[in-house]
Protein backbone atom coordinates (compact mmCIF):
# COMPACT_ATOMS: atom_id res chain seq x y z
CA UNK A 1 0.00 0.00 0.00
CA UNK A 2 2.57 2.59 0.80
CA UNK A 3 4.45 1.66 -2.22
CA UNK A 4 1.32 2.24 -4.17
CA UNK A 5 0.84 5.74 -2.47
CA UNK A 6 3.78 6.89 -2.82
CA UNK A 7 3.61 5.81 -7.11
CA UNK A 8 1.00 7.51 -6.52
CA UNK A 9 2.16 11.21 -5.51
CA UNK A 10 4.99 10.66 -8.04
CA UNK A 11 2.02 10.21 -10.72
CA UNK A 12 0.37 13.84 -9.42
CA UNK A 13 3.56 15.44 -8.87
CA UNK A 14 4.51 14.49 -12.90
CA UNK A 15 1.31 15.60 -13.56
CA UNK A 16 1.64 18.66 -12.09
CA UNK A 17 5.13 19.62 -13.71
CA UNK A 18 3.60 18.60 -16.64
CA UNK A 19 0.46 21.11 -16.58
CA UNK A 20 3.27 23.78 -15.33
CA UNK A 21 5.56 23.45 -18.54
CA UNK A 22 4.84 26.72 -20.37
CA UNK A 23 3.06 26.90 -23.87
CA UNK A 24 5.30 27.52 -26.84
CA UNK A 25 3.93 30.58 -29.53
CA UNK A 26 5.51 30.19 -32.60
CA UNK A 27 6.61 33.68 -33.91
CA UNK A 28 7.89 34.36 -37.57
CA UNK A 29 11.60 34.61 -37.84
CA UNK A 30 12.48 38.05 -40.07
CA UNK A 31 13.09 37.58 -43.40
CA UNK A 32 16.80 38.28 -43.33
CA UNK A 33 19.76 39.43 -40.95
CA UNK A 34 19.22 43.07 -41.59
CA UNK A 35 15.66 43.14 -41.20
CA UNK A 36 15.05 44.23 -37.88
CA UNK A 37 11.08 45.09 -38.65
CA UNK A 38 10.07 42.31 -36.20
CA UNK A 39 12.19 43.26 -33.07
CA UNK A 40 9.98 45.43 -31.46
CA UNK A 41 6.93 42.78 -32.54
CA UNK A 42 8.84 40.23 -30.55
CA UNK A 43 10.19 42.11 -27.56
CA UNK A 44 5.74 43.33 -27.00
CA UNK A 45 4.52 40.11 -27.75
CA UNK A 46 7.06 38.89 -24.53
CA UNK A 47 6.01 41.62 -22.41
CA UNK A 48 1.92 41.07 -22.92
CA UNK A 49 2.46 37.10 -22.75
CA UNK A 50 4.26 37.92 -19.61
CA UNK A 51 1.68 40.45 -17.88
CA UNK A 52 -0.81 37.25 -18.77
CA UNK A 53 0.78 35.20 -16.26
CA UNK A 54 3.73 33.72 -18.28
CA UNK A 55 1.39 30.65 -19.54
CA UNK A 56 3.68 30.79 -22.67
CA UNK A 57 7.04 31.21 -24.16
CA UNK A 58 7.85 32.65 -27.30
CA UNK A 59 9.93 30.97 -29.84
CA UNK A 60 11.12 32.23 -33.27
CA UNK A 61 10.29 30.14 -36.04
CA UNK A 62 13.30 27.83 -37.25
CA UNK A 63 13.80 29.45 -40.40
CA UNK A 64 13.05 33.14 -41.80
CA UNK A 65 9.83 33.85 -43.00
CA UNK A 66 8.11 36.59 -45.48
CA UNK A 67 5.36 37.80 -44.68
CA UNK A 68 2.98 36.38 -46.76
CA UNK A 69 3.92 32.77 -45.79
CA UNK A 70 3.76 33.41 -42.31
CA UNK A 71 0.28 34.46 -42.78
CA UNK A 72 -0.70 31.27 -45.01
CA UNK A 73 1.22 28.79 -42.61
CA UNK A 74 -1.22 30.68 -39.15
CA UNK A 75 -4.44 30.60 -41.30
CA UNK A 76 -3.19 26.64 -41.90
CA UNK A 77 -3.64 25.77 -38.10
CA UNK A 78 -0.54 23.29 -38.46
CA UNK A 79 1.35 24.73 -35.27
CA UNK A 80 4.50 25.92 -37.10
CA UNK A 81 3.46 29.62 -36.70
CA UNK A 82 0.81 30.83 -33.69
CA UNK A 83 1.16 34.70 -33.62
CA UNK A 84 2.24 36.95 -36.65
CA UNK A 85 2.14 40.76 -36.25
CA UNK A 86 1.15 42.83 -39.62
CA UNK A 87 -0.93 45.44 -40.85
CA UNK A 88 -4.35 45.08 -40.32
CA UNK A 89 -6.87 44.98 -43.59
CA UNK A 90 -10.71 44.02 -43.83
CA UNK A 91 -9.16 40.58 -45.70
CA UNK A 92 -7.18 39.53 -42.85
CA UNK A 93 -9.36 40.45 -40.08
CA UNK A 94 -11.89 37.82 -41.67
CA UNK A 95 -9.53 35.30 -42.01
CA UNK A 96 -7.80 35.42 -38.91
CA UNK A 97 -8.30 36.69 -35.41
CA UNK A 98 -7.00 39.78 -34.72
CA UNK A 99 -6.03 41.49 -31.09
CA UNK A 100 -7.33 45.21 -31.55
CA UNK A 101 -4.37 47.11 -29.63
CA UNK A 102 -2.52 48.82 -32.57
CA UNK A 103 1.00 47.58 -31.87
CA UNK A 104 3.19 50.57 -33.18
CA UNK A 105 0.03 53.00 -31.61
CA UNK A 106 -0.74 53.57 -35.43
CA UNK A 107 2.62 54.72 -36.61
CA UNK A 108 2.99 52.06 -39.15
CA UNK A 109 1.11 54.47 -41.09
CA UNK A 110 3.49 57.46 -40.69
CA UNK A 111 5.93 57.42 -43.73
CA UNK A 112 8.70 59.35 -44.26
CA UNK A 113 10.61 59.33 -48.22
CA UNK A 114 13.37 56.71 -49.04
CA UNK A 115 15.29 57.95 -51.94
CA UNK A 116 18.48 57.55 -53.47
CA UNK A 117 21.04 59.86 -51.85
CA UNK A 118 21.69 61.38 -54.71
CA UNK A 119 18.25 62.13 -55.36
CA UNK A 120 17.81 63.47 -51.74
CA UNK A 121 15.72 66.66 -52.59
CA UNK A 122 13.57 64.79 -54.70
CA UNK A 123 10.27 65.37 -52.96
CA UNK A 124 11.28 68.71 -51.95
CA UNK A 125 8.46 70.28 -54.09
CA UNK A 126 5.46 68.15 -52.97
CA UNK A 127 2.80 70.05 -51.57
CA UNK A 128 0.07 67.83 -51.70
CA UNK A 129 -1.25 64.27 -53.06
CA UNK A 130 -1.46 65.62 -56.46
CA UNK A 131 2.15 66.57 -56.35
CA UNK A 132 2.90 62.98 -55.41
CA UNK A 133 1.34 61.18 -58.00
CA UNK A 134 4.12 62.33 -60.22
CA UNK A 135 6.35 60.27 -58.84
CA UNK A 136 6.39 56.05 -58.72
CA UNK A 137 7.09 54.10 -56.05
CA UNK A 138 7.70 50.61 -54.84
CA UNK A 139 5.77 48.58 -51.93
CA UNK A 140 5.96 44.97 -51.10
CA UNK A 141 3.49 42.50 -53.39
CA UNK A 142 1.26 41.25 -50.53
CA UNK A 143 1.53 44.90 -48.22
CA UNK A 144 -1.49 46.40 -47.69
CA UNK A 145 0.30 49.32 -48.37
CA UNK A 146 0.31 48.66 -52.00
CA UNK A 147 -3.25 49.08 -52.25
CA UNK A 148 -4.02 52.47 -50.31
CA UNK A 149 -1.21 53.80 -52.13
CA UNK A 150 -3.13 53.01 -55.30
CA UNK A 151 -6.28 53.81 -54.33
CA UNK A 152 -5.06 57.19 -53.52
CA UNK A 153 -3.78 57.64 -57.70
CA UNK A 154 -0.38 56.83 -56.62
CA UNK A 155 1.81 55.03 -58.91
CA UNK A 156 3.17 51.63 -57.48
CA UNK A 157 5.24 49.00 -58.35
CA UNK A 158 5.32 45.86 -56.59
CA UNK A 159 8.17 43.82 -55.04
CA UNK A 160 8.68 40.01 -54.36
CA UNK A 161 11.16 40.21 -51.77
CA UNK A 162 11.62 42.87 -49.07
CA UNK A 163 15.20 42.80 -49.49
CA UNK A 164 14.98 43.54 -53.28
CA UNK A 165 12.85 46.95 -52.93
CA UNK A 166 16.66 48.35 -51.76
CA UNK A 167 18.00 47.57 -54.93
CA UNK A 168 15.06 47.98 -57.17
CA UNK A 169 15.58 51.50 -55.83
CA UNK A 170 18.86 52.11 -56.27
CA UNK A 171 18.46 50.64 -59.96
CA UNK A 172 15.41 53.47 -60.05
CA UNK A 173 13.22 51.41 -61.19
CA UNK A 174 10.83 53.39 -59.08
CA UNK A 175 11.55 57.03 -57.72
CA UNK A 176 10.94 56.40 -53.97
CA UNK A 177 9.53 54.13 -51.08
CA UNK A 178 7.72 55.15 -48.24
CA UNK A 179 8.58 53.66 -45.09
CA UNK A 180 7.34 53.73 -41.50
CA UNK A 181 9.35 56.62 -39.48
CA UNK A 182 10.09 53.36 -37.40
CA UNK A 183 11.61 51.32 -39.76
CA UNK A 184 13.30 53.79 -42.32
CA UNK A 185 16.52 54.47 -40.06
CA UNK A 186 17.92 50.91 -39.80
CA UNK A 187 16.96 50.69 -43.49
CA UNK A 188 19.31 53.21 -44.06
CA UNK A 189 21.92 52.62 -41.88
CA UNK A 190 22.35 48.89 -43.66
CA UNK A 191 22.10 50.96 -47.19
CA UNK A 192 24.07 54.03 -47.16
CA UNK A 193 23.59 54.99 -50.87
CA UNK A 194 20.23 55.72 -49.86
CA UNK A 195 18.89 58.49 -47.75
CA UNK A 196 15.56 59.83 -45.59
CA UNK A 197 13.68 62.46 -47.53
CA UNK A 198 13.85 65.34 -45.24
CA UNK A 199 10.47 66.78 -46.48
CA UNK A 200 7.39 65.35 -46.54
CA UNK A 201 5.21 62.79 -43.93
CA UNK A 202 2.77 61.00 -45.57
CA UNK A 203 -0.15 59.69 -43.28
CA UNK A 204 -2.89 57.19 -43.60
CA UNK A 205 -4.99 55.94 -40.80
CA UNK A 206 -3.90 51.83 -39.75
CA UNK A 207 -3.09 49.70 -37.42
CA UNK A 208 -0.64 46.83 -36.97
CA UNK A 209 -1.85 44.14 -34.71
CA UNK A 210 -1.19 40.66 -33.46
CA UNK A 211 -3.01 38.00 -35.45
CA UNK A 212 -3.90 34.39 -35.05
CA UNK A 213 -5.69 31.13 -35.44
CA UNK A 214 -9.12 31.73 -35.58
CA UNK A 215 -9.55 28.44 -33.37
CA UNK A 216 -7.11 30.21 -31.13
CA UNK A 217 -9.53 31.68 -29.03
CA UNK A 218 -7.60 31.49 -25.75
CA UNK A 219 -4.59 32.67 -27.08
CA UNK A 220 -5.79 35.82 -28.45
CA UNK A 221 -7.38 36.81 -25.40
CA UNK A 222 -4.65 36.25 -23.10
CA UNK A 223 -2.80 38.28 -25.39
CA UNK A 224 -5.46 40.85 -25.26
CA UNK A 225 -5.10 40.95 -21.50
CA UNK A 226 -1.51 41.40 -21.33
CA UNK A 227 -1.44 43.86 -23.77
CA UNK A 228 -3.91 45.91 -21.59
CA UNK A 229 -2.35 44.78 -18.49
CA UNK A 230 0.90 45.98 -20.09
CA UNK A 231 -0.38 49.47 -21.47
CA UNK A 232 -2.42 50.27 -17.84
CA UNK A 233 0.98 50.06 -15.73
CA UNK A 234 2.99 51.77 -18.51
CA UNK A 235 5.00 49.07 -19.24
CA UNK A 236 3.91 49.11 -22.91
CA UNK A 237 4.51 52.46 -23.57
CA UNK A 238 8.03 52.47 -22.19
CA UNK A 239 8.96 49.86 -24.76
CA UNK A 240 7.32 51.68 -27.16
CA UNK A 241 9.77 54.83 -26.35
CA UNK A 242 12.65 52.96 -25.92
CA UNK A 243 12.38 51.01 -29.69
CA UNK A 244 10.45 54.16 -31.53
CA UNK A 245 11.89 57.35 -29.43
CA UNK A 246 14.87 58.15 -31.02
CA UNK A 247 13.64 57.21 -34.79
CA UNK A 248 10.51 59.48 -34.14
CA UNK A 249 12.85 62.65 -32.26
CA UNK A 250 15.39 62.42 -35.56
CA UNK A 251 12.39 61.92 -38.00
CA UNK A 252 11.52 66.26 -36.97
CA UNK A 253 8.06 65.45 -37.80
CA UNK A 254 6.67 69.06 -37.24
CA UNK A 255 9.20 70.40 -39.59
CA UNK A 256 7.61 68.22 -42.64
CA UNK A 257 4.92 68.68 -45.01
CA UNK A 258 1.69 66.51 -43.92
CA UNK A 259 0.41 65.03 -46.59
CA UNK A 260 -3.04 62.62 -45.91
CA UNK A 261 -4.33 59.66 -47.83
CA UNK A 262 -7.41 57.71 -47.46
CA UNK A 263 -7.32 54.09 -46.44
CA UNK A 264 -10.51 51.96 -48.25
CA UNK A 265 -8.34 48.59 -46.05
CA UNK A 266 -9.14 49.93 -42.88
CA UNK A 267 -11.90 48.00 -40.95
CA UNK A 268 -14.98 49.72 -39.38
CA UNK A 269 -14.07 47.71 -35.94
CA UNK A 270 -10.73 49.87 -35.56
CA UNK A 271 -10.49 51.22 -32.24
CA UNK A 272 -10.44 54.50 -33.33
CA UNK A 273 -12.16 56.01 -30.89
CA UNK A 274 -9.46 54.95 -27.90
CA UNK A 275 -6.84 58.07 -28.15
CA UNK A 276 -4.82 56.53 -25.67
CA UNK A 277 -3.73 53.69 -28.46
CA UNK A 278 -2.67 56.21 -31.02
CA UNK A 279 0.53 57.86 -31.43
CA UNK A 280 -0.25 61.72 -32.78
CA UNK A 281 2.25 65.11 -32.91
CA UNK A 282 1.57 66.07 -29.92
CA UNK A 283 3.35 63.13 -28.18
CA UNK A 284 6.07 64.49 -29.60
CA UNK A 285 6.63 67.25 -26.33
CA UNK A 286 6.69 64.33 -24.23
CA UNK A 287 9.17 62.77 -26.01
CA UNK A 288 12.11 64.97 -26.08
Amino acid sequence: MALRFCLFLLGLCWMAAVRAEPIVVHYPRAESVEDERGEYGHALLKLALEKAGNKYRVELSPTSMQQNRALVELQSGAGRIDVVSTMTSVEREKLLLPIRIPMSRGLIGWRLGLVKAERRNLLAAVRSVEDLRRYTTGQGHDWPDLTILRHNGIVVYPVTVYSSLFGMLKAERFDWAPRSVHEIWSEVRHHPDLAVDPNILLIYPTADYYFVNKKNAELAENLRQGLELALADGSFGQLFARHFGPAIRRAQLDKRVLIELNNPLLPPQTPLARKELWFNLSDLKRMR
